[in-house]
């Protein structure tokens, strides 16, 4: 797809590039013909572009500015990554607005959108939150834990060879916290989201590929051992 010239009201010679894909939350068809407006999150009244979606429910790509590529790879107290407000309007859909959509500099980030059919919803808009990026954002520090944990004197089950689950059982809340709710989530997309929150994409890719590693072991160790002594 082409490329649109840089649109954005910051300042520098980073940018990073933006797609969009518009689908139905029901069936997940796509959306063809959505209006798409795009705004910088400290400007949020000035739009800097206006995209249309194609029979694919895609808009082209666009070129925005972002920080420079330095502040990703260096701790730092400057925002690395540019925020854009996104705003989605298409005929017999609920109108979607997503606020702090995040870009890195000589990253293509694809930005998925689902919008609810006016017969299946009461609402009048979706809005779409997207807090800071764990490594820049104010969090509460994780919970500490032992480094070595007794393990069950007995049923102790060990499996001859790594098993990947379909699906893993989240926990929307502090493990003491047993009202908050449980969700299944395909073990792909749960290790997806968890790396994009806990990485830059813009790092080395020896880096990336360590870090997921980690994320995984640290996943599956979970599923093995604590969820599993849980059930049985």
């Amino acid at each position: 797809m082409p490329q649109n010239e840089l649109h954005a009201s910051q300042t520098g010679n980073d940018t990073g590039v933006l797609r969009i894909n518009v689908i139905s939350a029901l069936g997940m068809i796509p959306v063809a013909g959505a209006t798409i407006t795009i705004a910088d999150t400290a400007n949020p009244t000035e739009i800097i572009a206006t995209l249309t979606t194609d029979e694919s429910g895609l808009t082209e790509d666009i070129r925005l500015s972002t920080p420079p590529l330095a502040l990703s790879l260096t701790p730092s107290d400057i925002q690395p990554y540019a925020e854009y407000n996104i705003e989605v309007v298409a005929e017999g859909y609920e109108p979607v607005q997503i606020f702090g959509s995040q870009l890195l500099a000589n990253e293509f980030s694809f930005q998925s959108v689902r919008m609810n059919p006016l017969e299946i919803t009461e609402e009048d808009e979706k809005i779409v939150v997207i807090p800071p990026h764990t490594l820049f954002g104010d969090f509460p520090p994780k919970i500490p834990e032992a480094e070595i944990k007794p393990l069950p004197e007995s049923g102790e089950i060990v499996l001859s060879r790594v098993v990947i689950p379909e699906y893993i059982i989240v926990h929307d809340g502090v493990p003491s916290d047993r009202s908050a709710p449980n969700y299944w989530v395909k073990y792909t997309d749960y290790i997806k989201n968890v790396a994009s929150s806990e990485i830059y994409s813009t790092w080395p890719e020896a880096t990336i590929y360590a870090n997921i590693l980690a994320i995984m072991s640290f996943t599956l160790n979970r599923v093995f051992t604590e969820w599993y002594h849980r059930i049985h």
